[in-house]
């Protein structure tokens, strides 16, 4: 592999989709950088403190593109458009693609002129699984004949074509394997059943809507370039999505991968003991976490969706518990270095009051969610709904948005494990496993 500067990659509030991205550029031969929206407000991008070469590519994984703006600030976001302007190149992933458009009131970057779309109803936001593509002729696209790829998508937002000089890469063509709006699996419901819920019901969960809607786009900004996609081409042993990840990383850096595919991730149900250099409070809550997320599954309220991914039923607080079950396993699987050490001393106390206090009331409140769902039907008011979302919000906070006992207690982690990997220079292999 040629040497080349290494890719940055955003970190603030991505959670296990910073993680998922960071696994798949480590396993393609890739080396990168983490930065924060502090550090890039700082002009990290074009390395001018370290009086090196800008990197060759800023990725920007999923989650909010709210908070990712906020981590950033208006300094922030000026340095990223900088960086694009200069020549630098932007690769967003969901969330990250969301950053990168026309946001009302000065949220986003404006690298792409098109803005995200809104959904008339909120489920249809709630689609996951693989989709097939129609691929459009461009240097950036592999060349797949007559083939549709199977790329996957998880909860993604939708671009609105607001014209410009925007080149559109993929459009959807229609659901594909293992596809969901929210926990009903399309595959496990007879097609008939569709036209009847629209005839009976006035609802329609054919996910038809998404036909010929932009997936994936590209576009210049000054000197540089853009490339958003509502795929997630990371996502692990998905090889057609790999493959074009591989076909856009040597696009834009010139660099040939070192691999063609990013492995297979099994932590839901790879149990690896942790280090014994790893703080014993950490490999508590990995044990924690663990117990409550078998507990939920048990009841049926969390069931194993993918070896990485958790799902859920709808409204209960499967994905805050993936990000912590995720970054829980990547701490225990680093050992850390002094920095991510002093930080740990420095927050054990606290973190120890959240642990307890997240766990004291997260096995109650999932339980109450079964007792919940079991007597909503012939026992009727019987149970305060408020009561158990406030207790949710308090808990586990908001899917997109934090918050909540989970929500520091996630930051902390994921702090901590930010620092165990710049000391480790984003090199390691342990993340892989």
């Amino acid at each position: 592999m040629n040497s080349m500067p290494p890719i940055a990659m955003l970190w603030d509030d991505s959670h296990i989709w910073g993680l998922m991205s960071l696994r798949a550029l480590g396993s393609l031969g890739f080396p990168t950088r983490l930065l924060k929206g502090q550090d890039i407000a700082q002009g990290a991008l074009l390395r001018k403190q370290a009086g090196g070469e800008p990197y060759a590519l800023l990725v920007v994984p999923g989650g909010s593109a709210q908070l990712k703006a906020e981590a950033l600030g208006d300094a922030g976001k000026r340095a990223i458009c900088d960086y694009i302007r200069q020549g630098g190149c932007y690769l967003g992933f969901c969330g990250g693609a969301g950053l990168a458009l026309t946001l009302p009131q000065s949220r986003g970057l404006g690298l792409c002129p098109w803005r995200r779309a809104e959904y008339p109803q909120r489920m249809l936001h709630l689609l996951s699984g693989y989709v097939q593509a129609d691929p459009c002729p461009n240097a950036l696209t592999p060349d797949w004949g007559n083939h549709a790829p199977s790329l996957p998508v998880w909860w993604p937002g939708r671009f609105s074509n607001s014209g410009g000089d925007v080149e559109v890469l993929a459009r959807y063509r229609g659901p594909d394997r293992d596809f969901w709006i929210a926990d009903i699996a399309l595959d496990s419901v007879p097609k008939r059943i569709f036209e009847e819920w629209k005839r009976l019901y006035g609802i329609n969960l054919t996910a038809d809507f998404l036909a010929d809607t932009e997936l994936m786009v590209t576009g210049r900004y000054g000197k540089g370039r853009y490339v958003l996609s509502y795929s997630h081409l990371e996502t692990p042993d998905s090889s057609e999505a790999n493959a074009w990840l591989v076909h856009i990383l040597k696009a834009l850096t010139c660099v040939n991968a070192a691999s063609e595919s990013v492995p297979a991730w099994n932590f839901l149900f790879k149990r690896k003991t942790p280090d014994p250099g790893i703080p014993p409070l950490l490999s508590e809550l990995l044990s924690r976490i663990r117990d409550l997320v078998d507990l939920a599954m048990e009841h049926r309220l969390f069931f194993a969706r993918t070896p990485w991914l958790v799902g859920w039923k709808q409204g209960l607080p499967g994905a805050m518990c993936n990000n912590l079950l995720a970054a829980t396993v990547a701490s225990c699987s680093v050992l850390p270095g002094r920095e991510a050490l002093h930080f740990w001393s420095e927050s054990e106390s606290e973190i120890t009051s959240l642990v307890e206090s997240f766990f004291a009331g997260a096995e109650g409140y999932l339980l109450a969610a079964r007792l919940m769902e079991t007597m909503h039907a012939s026992m009727t008011g019987v149970m305060d709904r408020g009561s158990l979302v406030r207790e949710r919000d308090r808990l586990f906070g908001h899917p997109m948005l934090g918050k909540g006992i989970l929500g520091r207690l996630l930051f902390l982690l994921e702090e901590y494990l930010y620092l165990c990997i710049a000391d480790k220079g984003c090199r390691e292999v342990l993340l892989l496993e």
